[in-house]
């Protein structure tokens, strides 16, 4: 359930997963089920710090109507995106890739990982699309805001710091 609601539009709280040290061999770290997890027996002040640390990294406030990255601006109910206040004419997909990379802006994701949570489980493409997409989003973001979304070489992508000139 829990990954069906991530790999959609749905705003999902970060997940702080608690197991015991003979639950670690069982766990799998590539899962993208969970933000953090915690081994039993911890101290209190650790589980602060991880629960401050993962609200802190949620990104955007995705409970609101909007997500706001620098110039970047998305409208989560409308559907709408602009940069510097110039609308951007994006695609479904294109809407939905770059909303994903705004609500954890610096967070890197594999191409696996975006095929999965954007276009779904049901997607059989390549993670080539992938690629094609960001190229897209990047022509359209234009040429001084087209460095938002940054490569990260042999990993994947994720949305930055724009590099003006």
């Amino acid at each position: 359930m829990l990954r069906a609601l991530r790999k959609r539009d749905v705003p999902v709280a970060p997940l702080l997963l608690m197991i015991r040290g003979n639950e670690l061999a069982e766990l799998d770290l590539r899962d993208e089920l969970f933000d953090d997890f915690c081994l039993d027996p911890f101290h209190p002040r650790e589980l602060e710090a991880r629960v401050k640390h993962m609200l802190a990294a949620s990104g955007g406030d995705l409970s609101g109507e909007r997500i706001e990255y620098g110039p970047l601006v998305l409208d989560l109910e409308t559907y709408e995106a602009s940069v510097d206040s110039r609308p951007l004419d994006l695609t479904f997909m294109e809407y939905e890739l770059l909303r994903f990379l705004a609500a954890t802006p610096g967070r890197v994701f594999t191409r696996e990982v975006l095929l999965s949570r954007v276009w779904g489980y049901e997607y059989y493409g390549g993670a080539r699309t992938v690629d094609v997409h960001v190229r897209r989003l990047r022509a359209k973001l234009g040429e001084e805001y087209a460095a938002l979304i940054q490569t990260v070489r042999s990993v994947g992508y994720r949305l930055g710091e724009s590099r003006r000139r």
